[in-house]
């Protein structure tokens, strides 16, 4: 919408002349926003606001300096998870070591039940019972990879964590994982993240919407801490657990993943993590045009990989309710489930990440790769319906990629190994649905930056079958189960998009109790001002309407505004979604083929 807000002989001031569009539809009543059409060519209108004029403060973004102190503190955050993230990973390793090995060493390696024998199968079922009991007496928010739980904080819950939390979470999911759970370490290090940033803003004198910065910065930082890939980490805050696009929120995360990538970088050339990338993969240096097609087919398989990854675990999560046991011997029955997948592919067994790296390298066969892909979604959804404590961002890495190296073995333009990178890849946008951050997180876990179109088309075809097919994720079936609903879709408020003037009504067919009443409110609106602003003066002070006044006069009363005009906001969105026509046709765009130069002869 366009508004000429200075009209000649106005000074800048007074109602607008409106300038516009008129909608007519059978189905849609006739809405008339303004009342002339726009001069013909126009591209800019002289600025007769006056300098002083309250209009010419309105920003793109609401900003203001305490940005900056949080911030820093964000940045502060991403060092000090980095630090927890390395403790996790090394109490995985000393758990798998000592459970698996009989030895004490930090060092991360792959479970092997071969060892044991038949006796492996009691190491998860031991794990389970620890965690069970964990969540029993120390806290039932341990349970399950968090991220649900995390979001349900951010949006129920002023972005307070339990500080228990932050002790309980990453010492549940390495019993959990070094026990031989078949879950990433990426899950709990972002909620054990995000709770380092929420007790961090509870310790200050912070906004919920400032903790909720830091929170989500705190997840980042973890992520980038575990995984290397800062750019995706902040792609998935704002996909994911922001739910808002402001400078407030963003530049904290992306300070804090910064921070945590630097830190880590300087732990990597120390020898203490795995430096990035880290899954190296042999580089695409151009995409043949046949493989376009094979991603549009891998993205579709992983469409239905995310649908059937969904429906398992909480087909396995309601199998588990349905038992007269109470809850807290979930995780061990869980246990006994994977004790048994190990016997059968000891693959499937802990994160997996050096299982990754080889199906990126082409180096499985067919039938270890279906057989991983078989045993793990069984394993992994078994164990997360038994609401133990792990993450599942590695498990669908290794399935994506099994998935997509399956499907390589027929599709041509490509190896095995890119094609177990898009379904990778894929497999993340169609179960988390946050596919701009599975894109910049493949590239950045491999610097494969040639394989950036295939992942696109795979990626977007992924995250279209899953939002067609399911009505939500993974992530936020949990909380619709616990009776609340998450909308992920973000849009401009339209009530920042008008002004009071735009709405206001006169107060001349007012019956005389309603001008009285409105009269005895002592708080006013300007012709000048957003709704958005109206309406939080109306919440602060408890009215349902307010005088509209000018400001070089404020006695002078021009109008009112109400609750029912602020919904002229919501009715220009509404007309945009449902109102559907067709502004061009063949006939008006003919004359534009005069403007074509004239093809010559043959």
């Amino acid at each position: 919408m366009i508004v000429d807000r200075g009209a000649a002989g106005s000074g800048g001031h007074g109602p607008a002349r409106n300038i516009g569009i008129r909608y007519k539809s059978p189905a849609v009543r006739t809405t008339t926003l303004h009342d002339h059409e726009l001069p013909e060519d126009a591209v800019a209108i002289p600025d007769l606001r006056p300098l002083d004029s309250p209009e010419r403060a309105l920003a793109d973004f609401a900003v203001t300096p305490a940005l900056l102190r949080l911030v820093a503190l964000a940045a502060l955050i991403g060092v000090a998870v980095t630090g927890v993230a390395l403790a996790l990973l090394d109490l995985i390793g000393l758990i798998t070591n000592l459970a698996y090995a009989g030895r004490w060493s930090v060092a991360l390696s792959a479970p092997d039940p071969h060892a044991l024998g038949l006796a492996s199968v009691l190491v998860p079922v031991a794990g389970g019972l620890a965690i069970g009991a964990m969540a029993r007496f120390g806290s039932e928010r341990i349970r399950g990879h968090g991220i649900p739980e995390a979001i349900e904080t951010i949006l129920l819950r002023g972005s307070r964590m339990e500080p228990r939390l932050a002790v309980l979470k990453p010492l549940s999911s390495a019993i959990s994982i070094g026990t031989g759970g078949p879950f990433g370490a990426e899950g709990p290090i972002i909620v054990t993240g995000g709770a380092v940033g929420s007790i961090a803003g509870q310790l200050l004198h912070l906004t919920g919407a400032e903790r909720r910065s830091l929170l989500v910065a705190g997840a980042a930082g973890g992520m980038t801490a575990v995984f290397g890939t800062p750019v995706a980490a902040v792609l998935l805050a704002v996909e994911l657990l922001l739910f808002e696009w402001r400078p407030r929120s963003l530049l904290p995360v992306a300070f804090a993943a910064a921070s945590a990538e630097a830190a880590r970088e300087a732990l990597a050339r120390a020898g203490l993590v795995h430096p990035t990338p880290l899954f190296p993969v042999h580089a695409l240096a151009q995409v043949p045009p046949a493989m376009l097609p094979g991603a549009l087919l891998v993205g579709l398989a992983c469409g239905a990989l995310a649908w059937a990854m969904t429906r398992c675990v909480y087909a396995a999560e309601d199998a588990f309710a349905r038992l007269p046991l109470h809850w807290a011997w979930w995780p061990a029955l869980g246990g006994l489930v994977v004790g048994i997948g190990g016997l059968l592919d000891p693959r499937v067994l802990g994160p997996g990440y050096g299982t990754i790296r080889a199906e990126l390298a082409g180096k499985l066969a067919l039938g270890a790769l279906a057989l991983l892909l078989v045993c793990k979604l069984a394993v992994w959804a078994i164990a997360l319906g038994s609401n133990t404590s792990g993450g599942i961002l590695a498990p669908l890495l290794m399935l994506g990629a099994a998935l997509g190296g399956l499907l390589g073995a027929v599709l041509p333009g490509a190896d095995h190994g890119t094609w177990a990178l898009l379904g990778m890849a894929a497999a993340m946008a169609g179960v988390m649905r946050s596919p701009l951050t599975s894109i910049v997180f493949a590239l950045e876990l491999t610097r494969d930056v040639g394989a950036l179109l295939p992942l696109l088309l795979a990626c977007g075809l992924a995250h279209l079958a899953s939002v067609l097919a399911l009505k939500r994720s993974i992530l936020t079936e949990k909380i619709a189960r616990r009776g609340y609903h998450v909308s992920r879709e973000y849009e401009v408020d339209p009530l920042q998009a008008l002004f009071v003037r735009d709405v206001m009504r006169a107060l001349d067919d007012e019956p005389s109790d309603a001008l009285a009443t409105l009269a005895s409110v002592p708080i006013v609106a300007h012709p000048d001002e957003t709704l958005r602003a109206a309406a939080d003066r109306m919440l602060a002070s408890g009215h349902g309407a307010l005088r509209v006044v000018t400001r070089e006069d404020p006695g002078r009363v021009v109008g009112q505004v109400g609750q029912l005009d602020l919904l002229a906001a919501h009715e220009r969105a509404l007309v945009e979604e449902r109102h559907r026509e067709r502004p061009l046709s063949p006939r008006r765009l003919a004359p534009l083929t005069a403007l074509l130069p004239a093809r010559g002869g043959p």
